[in-house]
C-alpha cells in the first residue's frame, strides 16, 4: 500500500479543530494518546535505508507499521503495511529477542475526520499541534485549500525530525518525544 500525506502546523487544538469542521470533515475517532516505538538494528540497517519498523499503542490495542524510504515529490509518498497485533509488549520483546531494538519513542494525542478521499488527523504532540492530510493527491491539496492553507504550507518530515529541529531550537537534552519529559 501506499502512503500520501502532509503535515500543517496550527497554533493550537482549538484552532484545528475549528478548521477541520469549517472545511466540512466529520469526526471519525475520538481524541487518544498514541505510544509509538521505532525500532532498528544495532548497524542502523532501517535508519541507514530510510526505512521505519513501528510498533503503536492506543487504547489497548496495537499495529506493528513497516515504511519504506520517502519517495521525491511535493508530498510524503512512501510504501507502508500495517497489520493489527495482538500484544504490543510482546511483539517488542520478540523483536528484541530477533536483535532489534527501540531508538525513539513518541507519544500524540490523535483525533481523526474523514472528508472525500482523505483522512484528517489532529495531532496533539509535545513539541507543538499538526494536522495530518493522508489520502488522494487532489483530496490532500483540496482540503489543505479548505483549511486556508497552501502547498507551500505543507511539512513533510516526521515527528522525530519535527522533535529533533524543536530539541535543538531550545537546547533539551530529551531523546525520546513523551509528554512527561517536556
Amino acid at each position: 500500500m501506499v502512503e500520501r500525506e502532509v503535515k500543517l502546523r496550527f497554533a493550537s487544538p482549538e484552532e484545528a479543530r475549528a478548521a477541520i469542521l469549517a472545511a466540512g470533515a466529520t469526526p471519525l475517532r475520538c481524541r487518544r494518546l498514541q505510544e509509538d516505538a521505532l525500532l532498528d538494528t544495532e548497524d542502523e540497517s532501517l535508519r541507514r535505508r530510510r526505512c521505519v519498523l513501528r510498533i503503536r499503542t492506543e487504547a489497548g490495542k496495537s499495529l506493528l507499521t513497516f515504511k519504506g524510504p520517502v519517495q521525491p515529490g511535493t508530498m510524503k509518498i512512501r510504501d507502508e503495511f500495517e497489520t493489527v497485533v495482538g500484544d504490543g509488549e510482546v511483539l517488542q520483546r520478540v523483536l528484541e529477542e530477533l536483535g532489534l531494538h527501540v531508538w525513539f519513542r513518541y507519544e500524540k494525542y490523535r483525533e481523526e475526520y474523514a472528508a472525500e478521499d482523505v483522512t484528517i488527523a489532529l495531532d496533539e504532540t509535545p513539541v507543538g499541534t499538526f494536522v495530518e492530510i493522508e489520502g488522494g493527491e487532489q483530496g490532500i491539496l483540496a482540503m489543505t485549500e479548505a483549511l486556508g492553507r497552501s502547498a507551500t504550507d505543507f511539512i513533510l518530515d516526521s515527528y522525530r525530525g519535527l522533535f529533533i529541529q524543536y530539541r535543538e531550537k531550545y537546547g533539551l537534552a530529551n531523546n525520546h518525544m513523551v509528554f512527561h519529559e517536556q
